[in-house]
């Protein structure tokens, strides 16, 4: 599988990065173009195959569905990189924040009634910027002066320092 031959942080910026071209694409081709595509019709009870007309745009989004939906390993491992004894807290956090998952498309609702479904893309192109910016400089570990190791799990060199020796 590619995700263990590729970094997470290379993985993430490379699909926000598609996936931002793709919104952009989306955003700013032409409405009457379309693509066929292969469909499943029904038609007097009876299913068939056949083939409708779509716009590229719809074809463009669908593609971004796809990117979005191998980040969240990515974005997973570089969160928890680097935490140590904290991890197990960090991971109960990071399904709490899931809940952007819900308020993205709410706000991007808003947009759409407000300004045009097409327009409101650009909320989506904002959060994939996001991602890209988190790829690539935002999950960087600053925190090097925080002790993240068990205090049962001393190091070696501290350990035998520590432990009175009988003779």
């Amino acid at each position: 599988s590619i995700g263990s031959k590729v970094s997470s942080k290379t993985m993430l910026s490379v699909t926000s990065s598609v996936a931002m071209v793709l919104i952009l694409l989306a955003i700013f081709s032409s409405t009457s173009t379309m693509v066929s595509l292969p469909v499943l019709e029904r038609n007097a009870g009876s299913l068939s195959f056949g083939f409708a007309a779509v716009p590229i745009n719809a074809m463009f989004i669908v593609l971004v569905g796809l990117c979005t939906s191998i980040m969240w390993g990515s974005i997973f491992n570089l969160a928890v990189e680097g935490l140590g004894k904290y991890t197990a807290a960090a991971s109960g956090i990071f399904m709490v924040l899931v809940s952007g998952g819900g308020i993205v498309p709410a706000i991007q609702g808003g947009v759409a009634d407000v300004a045009g479904y097409l327009s409101s893309y650009w909320v989506v192109l904002i959060c994939l910027a996001y991602l890209f910016y988190y790829a690539v400089i935002g999950s960087k570990n600053i925190n090097r002066d925080i002790s993240v190791a068990d205090e049962d799990e001393l190091p070696l060199e501290t350990a035998s320092q520590s432990v009175p020796v009988d003779n």
